[in-house]
């Protein structure tokens, strides 16, 4: 089953006060995104977010679910109606999540490194 526009729309709405959200629609369901950064996914006319401990910090109640089979848990979100608890929880979960620009070394590639210049 696929998210519906208008639930999608509302939340949105719901979130924006915690900065630019957009969404990306992924096989009927839905990214979404604050500032550029993927913090969520609305499968099924339900909210997930990713987990972080900020984020676990701020949480009302804890339900760990995957959006969809084979996902990673994510939280769940059940009080999608209070915009001033979805902003909180967006805004302190978006520090937590690395930034995909910043791709880091591989380790391995570190310790090649180290052994041509350190030898």
């Amino acid at each position: 089953m696929a998210s519906n526009t208008d639930f999608v729309q509302y939340i949105v709405d719901q979130c924006s006060g915690a900065g630019d959200i957009a969404v990306k629609k992924m096989m009927g369901d839905y990214c979404i995104y604050c500032n550029g950064i993927l913090f969520g996914l609305i499968c099924d006319n339900n909210l997930f977010v990713k987990v972080t401990e900020p984020g676990r910090a701020v949480l009302r109640e804890e339900i760990l679910r995957p959006p969809y089979p084979g996902a990673r848990e994510y939280f769940y979100i059940t009080d999608v109606d209070d915009s001033d608890y979805l902003e909180k929880l967006v805004r302190v979960t978006l520090p937590a999540l690395a930034d995909p620009r910043a791709k880091k070394p591989a380790p391995v590639a570190v310790e090649a490194y180290r052994s041509l210049h350190h030898s």
